[in-house]
């Protein structure tokens, strides 16, 4: 039987990607240093929103951004942030509907590529999901709660009434409220908030079948 998320038995739980679930500072940092033929440790991983320190003026991070995405294939080669694909299993497999919300259309005829190898990297990386969804206003998406890490998105999600987790970057540190520091935070939290929307909720213990090695399992 198809599984309905508008069904209050069911909680929807809206995930970010970059900064969340794919490690795109680093990835970003190692471009650009290519491109500057400077060592990666020049630019630090602890930065602002607008990358101030590495040296990239606001009216720069476009053509960077761009020149990453398109000729560096920064998309399908970002790393997975710690915990995060097994952390999403166990919470899937308990349940919950992922719902992977990402703002990754903002390169102008790059849309094929952007969408294409975010889902190519998705399938690569085994990353549970119900929903992929671009889009750059995230209060026009139905979810129960989200997280996210970037600062204008929080304020604007919790603007909106909605419950939103701040991932721990060091660019959001001096939001207040919810926030996980890890991933192990996260589950432990969406745990308790999907207990509290459907009345019973048990998710799988860390370290017992995380679910992502089950394609391989399968193969074998």
């Amino acid at each position: 039987m198809a599984i309905d998320p508008s069904s209050p038995a069911e909680f929807i739980l809206g995930v970010d990607l970059d900064g969340v679930v794919a490690d795109h500072t680093f990835r970003f940092r190692e471009i650009m240093a290519e491109l500057r033929g400077v060592d990666p440790e020049t630019m630090p991983l602890e930065r602002s929103w607008d990358f101030g320190e590495w040296g990239i003026e606001p009216d720069e991070y476009a053509h960077f951004h761009r020149i990453a995405v398109m000729e560096h294939d920064m998309f399908a080669t970002m790393r997975v942030i710690d915990g995060a694909a097994e952390a999403l299993w166990r919470l899937s497999d308990a349940g919950v509907w992922i719902r992977i919300i990402t703002h990754r259309l903002y390169t102008h005829w790059g849309h094929a590529k952007a969408i294409a190898d975010t889902a190519n990297w998705l399938d690569t990386h085994r990353i549970p999901y119900r929903d992929l969804c671009f889009l750059g206003k995230k209060p026009q998406v139905e979810a129960d709660a989200y997280i996210d890490d970037a600062p204008h998105n929080i304020e604007q999600l919790r603007a909106a009434g909605n419950t939103v987790i701040t991932f721990e970057q060091p660019y959001n540190r001096d939001i207040e409220g919810l926030r996980a520091v890890n991933w192990r935070e996260v589950e432990a939290i969406v745990t308790g908030l999907a207990a509290q929307h459907v009345g019973q909720f048990e998710a799988q213990l860390p370290g017992i079948d995380a679910g992502s090695d089950r394609l391989t399992r399968n193969r074998d």
